[in-house]
């Protein structure tokens, strides 16, 4: 009989049994979610392409350049949008996305706030601003239905925060199973796999690997993602590890009511104040004293469609009433503008767009891996219970 006072306890032993303890549960539950985000987020890679394709505009035979800064397109656009959704108070955003062919936007109907809850309209017009190709509501089509399942679980705010915080929780996931992994002895055995193995050890081999080498990658997709989908947690953690981003101005035209100039000239006006600039988005306000802003990509930025510098110009005097330039920010926002570029892939193009499917594909098969690893890990104890004791050591 031993006594119990004579047993040592290995506090690394410890550490590596709660985390495999809660590498398996974390897996089992959480590991479902990282799952899913995964896979919608794979598909949404190429969403613009996807959609594109399910949905073939008439417009082959429609010969006309890439509208830009100084296309007379926009005005005939914004009449055509304003003829066809007669809101007097409803907000257009019109996509500038350096291509010929249709124009993308999306309308706001007449309400308080906007965010990315609001209810939208997803608008396409012809190439020369004078028709509407297309028009969704937004979340009602197969691609804006994806998008919505991956920020927000179809749940608005709610499902917002289940995201944020749920993904910020399956960092515990890769964490504990690096721990649960971490060699005790030969690296080179604690990295081999063994294709000749039985099938419980190629399964744990399987599922150790795909882990283990897409740890970083996988890492910094989850944390990027985590920033993008609660804004306010990204504030506080620049405020307090780097600095405080520099805040986008919060304009008010100045007056309430009057006649709004012509599109054509608030675009010279913010054009001359970044000239420099690409243009990206136009938003136009509906009546009241919001601005023109035009959100625009100056040097550095890295995300072409989504870029974080910002005009505003005064939509009855076509004054510009404030420049957000982030390539002038402080080092928090110079950090800040790469988050969305890493998180979607499209950082270094194409290849990197490819490389972000592949990681968001990987959950999934970790979790199937695991899945069945712990299941026919549990059979075995069942059938040989006095083996329960792992008999393999990393």
């Amino acid at each position: 009989m031993v006594c119990p006072h004579n047993i040592k306890l290995n506090p690394l032993s410890s550490l590596r049994s709660l985390s495999r303890l809660l590498h398996l549960w974390l897996g089992l539950t959480l590991g479902v979610l990282l799952a899913l985000l995964g896979l919608t987020g794979a598909a949404l890679v190429f969403y613009i392409e996807i959609d594109s394709s399910l949905h073939p505009l008439a417009q082959a035979e429609q010969v006309a350049p890439a509208a830009d800064w100084d296309s007379p397109v926009w005005n005939d656009v914004l009449a055509t949008a304003r003829r066809e959704f007669p809101d007097p108070h409803g907000e257009w955003s019109f996509e500038v996305n350096g291509e010929s062919g249709a124009i993308p936007a999306r309308f706001y109907p007449s309400q308080g706030h906007l965010d990315h809850h609001s209810e939208r309209e997803m608008v396409w017009f012809a190439a020369d601003g004078k028709q509407v190709l297309r028009s969704e509501p937004w979340g009602e089509y197969l691609m804006s239905w994806l998008y919505e399942l991956h920020m927000h679980l179809l749940a608005g705010e709610t499902g917002t925060l289940i995201v944020g915080w749920g993904g910020l929780a399956t960092l515990l996931i890769l964490i504990t199973g690096l721990v649960s992994w971490w060699p005790r002895g030969s690296w080179r055995k604690a990295l081999a796999f063994k294709s000749n193995a039985v099938p419980l050890r190629r399964l744990r081999d399987l599922h150790k690997h795909a882990g283990l080498w897409s740890f970083p990658l996988l890492l910094l997709l989850i944390v990027t993602g985590v920033l993008l989908t609660l804004p306010e947690v990204k504030e506080q953690v620049f405020a307090a590890v780097v600095a405080p981003l520099d805040p986008v101005p919060q304009t008010k035209s100045t007056q309430m009511a009057g006649t709004q100039i012509p599109l054509g000239q608030a675009l010279a006006a913010a054009h001359k104040a970044l000239p420099d600039s690409q243009l990206a988005f136009i938003d136009v306000p509906g009546e009241g004293n919001a601005p023109f802003r035009m959100r625009v990509q100056v040097a550095g930025d890295p995300h072409r469609r989504f870029p974080g510098s910002f005009v505003f110009v005064d939509q009855y005097t076509g004054q510009v009433l404030a420049v957000h330039d982030n390539s002038q920010g402080n080092s928090s926002t110079s950090i800040a503008k790469w988050i969305r570029a890493i998180h979607d892939g499209s950082i270094a193009g194409t290849g990197t767009r490819v490389l972000a499917i592949l990681l968001g594909l990987l959950p999934t098969a970790m979790l199937i891996t695991g899945l069945l690893f712990w299941q026919q890990r549990r059979r075995r104890q069942q059938l040989h219970p006095v083996s329960n004791t792992p008999t393999h050591r990393t």
